[in-house]
C-alpha cells in the first residue's frame, strides 16, 4: 500500500504574533536555526514515507512563498491550495480525495507543519509502528504524547488502561478527546496516568477516513464530491473556488475523532513540542543562567525568566521578570509569560479594528 504524508500548512500561527503573520506564518519561519519548520517536518519522516509522496494543504495567501522555499522533493502538483480557510476537516478530506483518486486506497499520515521534535530517530520508529497498526486494521490511529508537565496549552487524549493490542506496539482504545484544561485538571490528568497530549498526528487508510466522513460529516463529504471529480482537469481551480466558501467549517477533532468509536492511540516519547506560543521556546533553546531566552540585540539589568526576541534594534530591560518581549520592527509585543496563550486575542483585536497590515 502506498504511503502519503499530508502536511497541514495553512495556519496563521497567531499565538506567535508578531513574528508569525498571515502571509509568513510560523511554519514558513526558521525558528530553530536549522530550516523552516515545514522543511524540518518533511525531512523528519524520511525513510518511512517517500518524500515525493508529500501532499501539502495550504491557503492562497501563503502558496507562492511556500512553493519558493519548501523542500525540493515536494511535487508542485501535490500542493493543494484552499481559497479560504475551512478548518482541518475540509483540508484533510481534500487531501484524502486527491490521494485516493490518483493512487487508490493508500495509507495517509496527517502531520502538522510547525512542530518541533528532538529525538527524530524515535519519532520515525513510532511513526513506523503507527503505520503498521493502521495498515493492519481499519482504525483511525493517533499518536499521543506522554505528558511531562501539567500543560494547559495542549488538548489531551484519555485512553483505556488495558491495551487492545501489544504488537508491534501497545495500542489503546480512545475514551475521549479533551480540550485544553485548567491547571488543576491538567495536574489530575498527569497523575492519573491514562491521559496523553494530543499531538495532531493521525494515521489511517484513505478509505477509512473517507468512510468516516460519509458517516459523521455527510454534508461536507457530499459538498466536496464535485471537487474530486474535477481534480487534474482544467475545471479544478474554478470548481474549488466556487465550492470552498460554501463548505462546513469544522475541525477533524470535533467532526470525526470525538464521534467515531474506531479511534485508537499509541504513546510516543520523542521530545515533541508544538511551539505553539512564545513561552514554548524553551523546548528549542535552553535558558541562560538568569532563566532568559534571548534572541535579540539586548542589554538588561536584573532581567530574569523572560523571552526577548528582536530583529536587530537594541532592546533594553530593567527589573523584568517572567515577560515576553518580541520586536519585529513594525510591531512590539509585551506580555507576561503566563499570558502567552492570549496573544491570539491581540490578533483578533487587530482584525476587529481593521488593522490588517499588522496581521
Amino acid at each position: 500500500m502506498n504511503k502519503f504524508a499530508t502536511i497541514l500548512a495553512g495556519g496563521g500561527g497567531t499565538r506567535f504574533w508578531p513574528l508569525s503573520r498571515q502571509e509568513i506564518p510560523k511554519q514558513l519561519l526558521n525558528i530553530s536555526g536549522n530550516d523552516i519548520m515545514l522543511n524540518d517536518t518533511i525531512e523528519r519522516f524520511k525513510g518511512i514515507i517517500p518524500q515525493e509522496n508529500t501532499v501539502i494543504v495550504t491557503n492562497r495567501s501563503q502558496a507562492v512563498l511556500l512553493e519558493s522555499i519548501m523542500h525540493s522533493s515536494v511535487l508542485k502538483g501535490n500542493i493543494l491550495i484552499e481559497p479560504v480557510a475551512r478548518n482541518t476537516a475540509a483540508s484533510i478530506l481534500f487531501a484524502a480525495l486527491s490521494i485516493e483518486k490518483s493512487h487508490g486506497d493508500s495509507l495517509m499520515v496527517v502531520l502538522p507543519s510547525d512542530h518541533h521534535i528532538t529525538d527524530e530517530a524515535q519519532f520515525r520508529s513510532t511513526l513506523d509502528e503507527a503505520c503498521t497498526v493502521a495498515m493492519e486494521s481499519d482504525k483511525i490511529v493517533t499518536i499521543g504524547i506522554k505528558p511531562t508537565f501539567p500543560s494547559t496549552g495542549y488538548g489531551y487524549i484519555a485512553f483505556d488502561k488495558e491495551p487492545i493490542a501489544v504488537s508491534p506496539v501497545a495500542v489503546y482504545d480512545v475514551a475521549e478527546f479533551v480540550e485544553k484544561p485548567n491547571f488543576q485538571k491538567a495536574q489530575d490528568y498527569l497523575s492519573s496516568g491514562n491521559y496523553l497530549w494530543n499531538s495532531g498526528i493521525f494515521i489511517w487508510k484513505t478509505s477509512v477516513i473517507i468512510d468516516n466522513f460519509k458517516r459523521y460529516l455527510p454534508r461536507l463529504y457530499k459538498s466536496m464530491l464535485p471537487i474530486r471529480d474535477v481534480l487534474g482537469t482544467e475545471h479544478e481551480e474554478e470548481t474549488i473556488n466556487q465550492i470552498y466558501p460554501t463548505l462546513q467549517s469544522i475541525s477533524i477533532d470535533y467532526g470525526i475523532l470525538e464521534r467515531s468509536d474506531e479511534v485508537v492511540v499509541l504513546s510516543g516519547q520523542f521530545g515533541w513540542n508544538d511551539i505553539g506560543s512564545w513561552d514554548m521556546l524553551g523546548a528549542i533553546f535552553p535558558p541562560d543562567e538568569s532563566g532568559n531566552i534571548i534572541k535579540a540585540n539586548h542589554i538588561g539589568i536584573d532581567t530574569r525568566n523572560s523571552i526577548i526576541y528582536g530583529n536587530g534594534r537594541l532592546i533594553t530591560s530593567i527589573g523584568v521578570d517572567g515577560f515576553i518581549i518580541a520586536d519585529t520592527g513594525d510591531a512590539l509585543l509585551i506580555c507576561p509569560k503566563d499570558k502567552a496563550q492570549s496573544v491570539k486575542d491581540i490578533v483578533d483585536l487587530l482584525k476587529e479594528k481593521g488593522m490588517t497590515e499588522y496581521i
